[in-house]
């Protein structure tokens, strides 16, 4: 005799939740899928657990497995499972009620919501995931029967309203959940969910690491034209994270890499890693051996993905590694997360950020180990990276000195090879406790600066730093290891010694000022349209003039980058540098002694002033006037 089937109704508040999930909470219709084979999963760890340490030892446990079976003349898909299984009660309670204890609590969160991602989020905290099945079926129907017990039970509804349940014999242990499909409808998302090659995409793409095998039934042509019919497994089943480091080799790690980034190098290097305690995850990255093309576009996003229990949750995880080193590629897998978080409830959920941070130091770690251990590669690997890696000094303080030490740059010591900001610290001449550095186009320009007269033949090392950030981060980081960092082209640079190495007195300093004292005055009037004052120079040696800012003004590239970026910025007007020993110099001191009313010192003034400009490769104010007034004073001295 068939049992009696009852019907139950929904309380109010769960109608009210039902209509929210089946019709507006989810954007993407394909995750329903996902959520029935994590239920599945989740009922194969149970039983698993439960014939180790509980009552079910006597269950075969040999061939747990999730099955997925398509009908297309029912136009019905089950999701499969022999894991626990589930009683009437169970089902009452964790499906006919929908998490009861927080369905208030949540419909209130959802009325407060003003969007729909905030939504869905609140929809996976409460676990009703299950419902998603309805946004596909008409009608859903589950057979189940849990481990140890005699008997099944069957539960349907249409999603409306109400619920039938009736006891069920000659059930297998385990779930059967069977979903009536919609027509497909593009306009509304709803794909084919009986064509093979769309199951086996959602599988892959969600599923493909969840540790049970997922199997489907599939129809093959051999080559005699007969059709046969195969049980495919759909799911690789290799979460290399969730092994021990100790039991995957190099290829199989390579060979994951190369799966998740659609790289075809091997990575420069990866990092295993697990955590537990209050927050258990497992953790695979990489650090590519090659930037991606799109590395320093606007497009660019974090190479890192986000797994729930071995179920994936997101792609390009921001939460999870700071945009600069959007270049770690690799999966982070979290135990106690809902599937359906969200990238907002992310970003301010604390247990990530401690993720996130300890994230961050094992990359950095790895880091300064291959600096230290595998130079060349490393070099390789800043080469790539570097520019990335700097704009961690702007976005993340807590680790500017874990930073400053991965830091390689050129400099004058070398014209082959970079140096790290701690080799130029151990080769510093003695006496010496500041770090100098000179930004612009390319070394060759930086080379030929005036600027470095003083230090080339006085024998101080300087940075050679190119990159358009290194204009930024320098004037963000005071210091390394206690050591000021210095341009040569801001401020007053006094290295205490004259051209062929003598000191220089404070007598000779004061002579010099005496000699000057009327020249730089009448300069700075003249050029008061270009500069802010004129004065001695202690850092050029062969160059008559050269261009300075004061210590905290905007460099004229950065000047013209935030232009570029369409902010405005007021001219800065600069320092007009001379040195006092240049022939042109003590000549046109003499020539305005003699007759300081004279009109071509105010031109030999501006010829000065833009050859200094053009000496560091900037814009000349009035190209045309400079070329007139140069050709003018050529012509006379023939």
């Amino acid at each position: 005799m068939p049992s009696s089937v009852e019907t139950l109704e929904f309380q109010a508040e769960t109608r009210q939740l039902l209509r929210l999930v089946i019709h507006s909470i989810y954007s993407n219709k394909d995750i329903f899928l996902r959520e029935l084979i994590s239920n599945a999963s989740d009922a194969l760890d149970k039983l698993r657990l439960e014939s180790l340490t509980g009552s079910l030892a006597e269950v075969d446990t040999n061939d747990l497995h999730i099955s997925l079976e398509v009908d297309r003349d029912a136009c019905t898909l089950t999701v499969r499972d022999n894991g626990i299984g589930m009683t009437r009660d169970d089902l009452v309670e964790l499906i006919g009620t929908i998490a009861k204890s927080g369905t208030a609590s949540l419909l209130e969160k959802i009325k407060e919501s003003k969007d729909a991602a905030t939504t869905e989020s609140l929809i996976g905290q409460f676990g009703v995931g299950f419902y998603s099945a309805f946004m596909v079926a008409d009608k859903v129907t589950v057979h189940t029967r849990r481990a140890g017990t005699d008997s099944g039970t069957r539960w349907e509804s249409d999603g409306e309203g109400s619920y039938t349940i009736q006891a069920a014999n000659d059930l297998p242990v385990g779930t059967l959940v069977t979903l009536h499909l919609k027509p497909a409808d593009s306009e509304d998302g709803l794909a084919d969910y009986l064509s093979e090659s769309k199951i086996r995409q959602i599988v892959k793409r969600y599923s493909d690491f969840i540790r049970w095998p997922i199997r489907m039934a599939t129809d093959r042509t051999d080559a005699d034209g007969e059709s046969t019919s195969a049980l495919d497994t759909l799911n690789s089943m290799k979460a290399l994270w969730a092994r021990p480091r100790s039991e995957v080799t190099e290829d199989e790690y390579n060979e994951f890499y190369q799966q998740i980034s659609h790289d075809w190098l091997p990575p420069a290097d990866t990092i295993h890693m697990r955590a537990e305690g209050t927050f258990e995850y497992e953790a695979l990255l990489f650090i590519p051996e090659q930037a991606p093309f799109n590395l320093y576009s606007r497009e660019s996003k974090s190479g890192v993905q986000l797994y729930v229990k071995r179920v994936f949750i997101m792609d390009d995880c921001e939460a999870l590694m700071p945009h600069y080193l959007r270049f770690v590629k690799g999966v982070v897998d979290a135990h106690d997360l809902s599937l359906n978080v969200s990238r907002e409830l992310l970003q301010h959920d604390r247990q990530i950020q401690g993720v996130r941070r300890r994230l961050v130091k094992k990359v950095l770690g790895a880091l300064k180990d291959m600096q230290t251990k595998d130079t060349e590669r490393y070099t390789k690997v800043w080469a790539q990276f570097g520019r990335a890696l700097k704009e961690g000094l702007l976005e993340d303080t807590d680790n500017t000195e874990a930073l400053l030490e991965l830091m390689s740059a050129a400099s004058t010591h070398n014209q082959e090879k970079t140096t790290t900001l701690r080799e130029y610290v151990e080769r510093m001449k003695e006496g010496q406790d500041t770090i100098y550095y000179l930004t612009g186009e390319t070394r060759a320009m930086v080379e030929n600066s005036p600027h470095m007269e003083a230090f080339a033949a006085k024998g101080y090392e300087v940075l050679i730093l190119t990159d358009p950030i290194d204009e930024v981060w320098v004037d963000q980081v005071p210091a390394f290891d206690g050591h000021r960092l210095q341009s040569i082209a801001k401020g007053q640079v006094d290295l205490d010694e004259s051209a062929d190495g003598e000191t220089e007195t404070e007598a000779d300093k004061a002579q010099r000022e005496q000699d000057f004292a009327a020249l730089l005055p009448w300069l700075t009037t003249t050029l008061a349209n270009h500069v802010k004052q004129v004065r001695l120079s202690s850092r050029l040696t062969t160059s008559a003039a050269c261009i300075v800012g004061d210590a905290h003004d905007v460099t004229p590239t950065l000047e013209k980058m935030y232009r570029a970026m369409g902010q405005q910025m007021p001219s800065v007007k600069r320092i007009l540098e001379l040195n006092p020993t240049h022939p042109l110099i003590t000549a046109l001191r003499t020539a305005h002694h003699a007759d300081a009313k004279a009109p071509t010192l105010t031109e030999i003034a501006e010829l000065i002033y833009g050859s200094a400009l053009l000496a560091e490769g900037g814009d000349l104010p009035a190209p045309a006037r400079f070329t007139r007034l140069l050709t003018d004073h050529l012509t006379r001295t023939l």
